[in-house]
């Protein structure tokens, strides 16, 4: 967890610091919310992959909330294949934890046919991906559980989202959101103010949980022509495109960077799970 310093701006705003960052400010009482988090420690730490059946019961009590973190497994240039499943999965348990909301297990594959000449990447059909998220949803619903937050690391997984939607109308007790991560006001503001270009596989994925030992970037930005009104490239065209598989932007940007524009992430992310519940 980044240690962050807080200082005083005006009396209805503050700013947060990692290290000497600044990135973006929050109002007061949001402030206070974030500080309490802290303050509780691990003591509510809630994955399901460490908890028994009987403990999600008691869970159940009390509160009605779930975690489904979705990632991909699909090529990241130089950094790992899992990149989408890391930060969905991470992201989710960090926001979670001080709020004591169990996290299941990543869903490691999505929706990625554009990867197909790159080893090692997986794709699903659209079809299947659907059938896979009702059938999550459905399990959750028959559990207990009444208000759901899918975190996605993965643009392919738009379709989980529609399907929420339209699931939520077959169950009208039932909330769902579909929330892409990296995708968050914040965050986003965080990201540009280091660098206007960042991409998939690039600088903008690149944290330290995202790197694989021994593995060096290239120290250079990646620019590629732009195609805006074109059909998008798939299997082996795309390959021949991308090359190494960073689609723009720096392969690397400093630690202290990326912690400030996690720490941004993470924000809005725990904000998400805790608030805005009919």
């Amino acid at each position: 967890m980044a240690i962050c310093v807080i200082c005083v701006q005006s009396s209805d705003a503050v700013v947060l610091r990692v290290s000497v960052v600044n990135f973006y400010f929050l109002q007061w009482s949001h402030l206070l919310k974030i500080l309490s988090t802290y303050v509780k420690g691990n003591d509510d730490v809630m994955k399901i992959s460490e908890m028994n059946w009987m403990q999600v019961e008691a869970y159940l009590q009390h509160d009605d909330r779930a975690v489904v973190p979705l990632g991909s497994t699909e090529q990241h240039a130089y950094l790992s294949l899992s990149v989408d499943s890391i930060l969905a999965e991470r992201i989710s348990v960090e926001a979670a934890e001080p709020l004591g909301v169990p996290v299941f297990p990543v869903v490691a594959y999505g929706i990625a046919p554009y990867f197909r000449a790159y080893p090692g990447s997986i794709s699903l059909s659209v079809e299947t991906y659907v059938a896979l998220i009702r059938d999550l949803l459905d399990s959750l619903r028959h559990g207990g559980f009444r208000r759901i937050v899918l975190v996605s690391g993965h643009g392919g997984n738009e379709p989980a989202g529609a399907l929420a939607t339209e699931w939520m109308a077959d169950y009208p007790e039932m909330q769902v959101k579909f929330y892409q991560w990296w995708q968050g006001p914040q965050m986003s503001a965080a990201a540009k103010s280091f660098d206007p270009v960042g991409s998939h596989a690039s600088w903008f994925e690149n944290f330290p949980w995202t790197r694989l030992p021994g593995v060096e970037m290239p120290d250079e930005q990646k620019i590629l022509a732009d195609r805006s009104g074109y059909p998008r490239q798939v299997g082996d065209r795309l390959r021949q495109l991308l090359g190494d598989g960073n689609f723009a932007g720096r392969y690397q940007r400093s630690d202290e960077e990326m912690l400030a524009i996690w720490q941004a992430a993470l924000v809005e992310t725990r904000a998400l799970i805790a608030e805005g519940w009919d």
